[in-house]
């Protein structure tokens, strides 16, 4: 039996629902349904789905966003063509289907015995043989032997004019033909399956009892009933949010334009969050413990919950899908960077507000998130390889050889402690958001604390990097920002480093060194506006305050040629200066002056690069993490999928069928046995099979020394 594209062939008056029928019916249809369903699975795969928008507005631009958003691109599993073309395929193939089985099964009976002995001549693989036994005898022994070998024989008499002849018909493997049954009963199972674990269910309750998303906030108990579906909802696929020590029992369904919420028929405890890391800091195992209550047996199961091993109960599914914070409390310290705020402490809840003051200004501060590891990589830099002296063939060949993830540069993975995320919004709506180190961090031989910030999500997190004084703290650092703040003792500060600079105290000399220092410290505070120069892409911009002040101030004021022996003379300045303003702010808090030795100057020079940055920080102050109460909360994903087993039947049949179709190979061959004058008789052989193979040549030459008892 050959399977043809073509479709059912309807009788009716009708053309267009003749052709329409065929069309739908046909195989070449089918495919093109497949293909189509290929191709947006790939969109599936590549977009992130069920994303906030604003994320796909940051990815794709506000334009191309609303483009992919109005086909269903982000949401392409549930779109209402991507279901139309399922229930197509379905229809298409179970047509395809319905056509073709009568004709395999009718092809399982016949052995084509009929076959004309003329066209036996017409097959690639033939042979004749003349035998020394009857074609009767013959025909028995070569029915018997093809039994012996596992075929399905049938023998059939003609009579001819030189007695009666036999043509010996037998097949093997028509187990192929149940392949192609399997393979396409499968594509309508799994797809059957698809709608039914789809939106299909979500949807039609939404078409016809009235449910709709709810976009709103607040409280889950309060939200209205046609935002909500039954628990007895037939399929459903949700997540579900539970902090330790709490119970929940409802289930979020992200929509397009909203959520809504499915009640389910029972609630599920958190005793227990369970995580474990690699060295890199991915997590390696996170697992629940929970307590399922049954609303209406009032069962309560303890069980354990892990990736790839969920809990079942009342045929819903209970999957670990991921973790998140559950409102850990943590308590943050402001430290001042413009050198006018005053350190104060704010406590809150992870996902919480809090509202703040920036003069007249008012600002929330938002706890967004807390990771309580963070590791990094802390690997050193290489030796160039134009460098003769530091090339090492062995290992230039090694880095380019093996694993394609294989890096030239080993990683050195290091934890860094907890970190806090943050938002300052302000009262229009702007946000920044913050990211800080609780602990420092070193680098390069210096310990630091780190302090991140971008503007938007899109963009990569931006560190100011501040030094730790000997106390391992901020709080030197604090000090030399509010002392720079205040003209008074910038004054003295002047005032004393030129009466340490200068030697014998000659007063002309020391008022021109004051007026220098004077200028420099004046410009790195930003108490004295000067503007950056711009170019053809970018305006000139008053400068903040810095290095950046210091530099513009040289390309105004100096010419090209003294530039560098001029900056070099006012850093050194500056730097004296800002020393002694140091020395000045740790007296008035009643510390010890810090020593002149190489801490205390590595400590300066990073000291002064933190201070120029930090005119650049966006907010007057930053918020290091002081103390924090961790919260864990387990994210599952709740499911009851009636299509799951049937989509499992469908796989195995797929399995099935494909194997069959490949590895099974069907083979039919015919023997026509002519009497003879002599007694004897002419045998006449022919084999055919599904696939030209160099395995059927070899049977063909087996079965030729078998039954015809040719030579091999």
């Amino acid at each position: 039996m050959t399977v043809s594209t073509e479709g059912l062939q309807l009788k009716t008056s009708s053309r267009v629902l003749s052709a329409l029928v065929e069309l739908l019916s046909s195989m070449r249809f089918a495919i093109s349904l497949l293909t189509v369903i290929c191709i947006a699975s790939v969109i599936g795969t590549v977009i992130k789905q069920h994303e906030p928008l604003n994320n796909y507005v940051n990815q794709f631009g506000p334009f191309w966003a609303d483009v992919f958003a109005s086909a269903s691109l982000f949401s392409v599993y549930s779109a209402w063509w991507f279901l139309l073309i399922l229930a197509f395929l379905v229809t298409s193939t179970s047509l395809c289907i319905a056509r073709n089985t009568p004709k395999i099964f009718a092809d399982f009976k016949t052995f084509k015995e009929n076959v004309r002995e003329q066209s036996l001549k017409a097959f690639p693989s033939r042979a004749e043989q003349t035998l020394d036994e009857s074609a009767e005898v013959a025909a028995n022994r070569i029915g018997q032997t093809l039994l012996a070998s596992g075929w399905k024989v049938k023998l059939q008499s003609r009579e001819r004019e030189a007695g009666t002849g036999w043509m010996v018909a037998a097949k093997k493997g028509t187990a192929n033909k149940i392949g192609y049954l399997a393979a396409h009963s499968a594509i309508v199972l799994v797809c059957i399956g698809g709608l039914l674990d789809g939106d299909l269910m979500v949807r039609a309750q939404m078409w016809f009892n009235g449910k709709t998303p709810f976009a709103g906030g607040g409280l889950i108990a309060d939200v209205p009933a046609q935002h909500r579906l039954s628990p007895s909802n037939p399929t459903f696929r949700g997540n579900l949010l539970v902090t330790e020590g709490t119970t929940a029992g409802t289930a979020i369904l992200a929509q397009p334009n909203g959520v809504l919420l499915q009640d389910l028929p029972f609630s599920v405890e958190l005793k227990k969050f369970v995580v474990e890391y690699y060295d890199t800091g991915m997590p390696k195992l996170f697992a629940s413990d929970i307590v399922i209550h049954d609303h209406e047996t009032g069962e309560q199961k303890a069980t354990r919950v892990e990736v790839n091993h969920p809990a079942s109960h009342r045929g819903i599914n209970i999957y670990q899908s991921s973790f998140d914070d559950g409102g850990s409390k943590v308590t943050l310290q402001a430290l001042p960077l413009n050198g006018k705020a005053q350190p104060f402490q704010v406590s809150g809840v992870i996902g919480g507000t809090a509202p703040l003051t920036n003069g007249t200004e008012a600002l929330t501060l938002e706890f967004t998130g807390l990771r309580v590891i963070n590791v990094e990589n802390f690997s050193g830099g290489s030796v160039s390889g134009t460098d003769v002296r530091g090339v090492d063939l062995r290992s230039a060949i090694e880095s380019r050889l093996g694993s394609g993830h294989k890096t030239v540069t080993e990683k050195v993975l290091r934890n860094v402690g907890p970190s806090i995320s943050y938002k300052l919004r302000d009262a229009s709506g702007q946000a920044i958001e913050y990211n800080n180190y609780m602990l420092p961090v070193e680098i390069d031989g210096a310990r630091m604390y780190l302090l991140g910030m971008r503007e938007s999500p899109a963009e990569p997190m931006r560190y100011l990097r501040v030094p730790v004084d000997r106390d391992d703290s901020l709080g030197d650092f604090v000090l030399l920002r509010a002392a720079l703040a205040d003209p008074a003792l910038r004054a003295l500060a002047v005032q004393r480093y030129a009466t340490s600079a200068v030697e014998g105290g000659r007063a002309g000399l020391s008022d021109a060194l004051q007026g220098s220092a004077a200028r420099a410290l004046d410009l790195f505070a930003g108490a004295e506006r000067i503007d950056i120069p711009g170019n053809a892409n970018m305006p000139s911009q008053p400068a903040r305050g810095g290095l950046p002040s210091v530099s513009a101030f040289l390309e105004a004021n100096v010419p090209a040629a003294e530039r560098e022996r001029a900056s070099d003379v006012l850093v050194r300045i500056l730097n004296g200066t800002l020393f002694e303003l140091m020395q000045i702010a740790r007296e008035r808090a009643g510390l010890a002056p810090l020593p002149r030795d190489e801490t205390t100057q590595t400590f300066m020079t990073n000291t002064v690069l933190s201070l120029s940055d930090a005119f650049y920080y966006p907010a007057p102050v930053t918020f290091k993490l002081q103390d924090f109460e961790h919260v864990q909360a387990s994210v599952f994903q709740v499911a009851r999928a009636p299509g799951q087993n049937i989509v499992y039947l469908g796989c195995l049949l797929l399995i099935l069928g494909v194997f069959a179709m490949l590895y099974v190979r069907e083979r039919r061959i015919w023997v026509w046995l002519a009497p003879t004058v002599d007694g004897r008789s002419q045998a006449s052989m022919a084999l055919s099979s599904n696939r030209k193979t160099m395995e059927s040549d070899q049977e063909f030459d087996v079965l030729k020394t078998k039954l015809l008892k040719v030579p091999a």
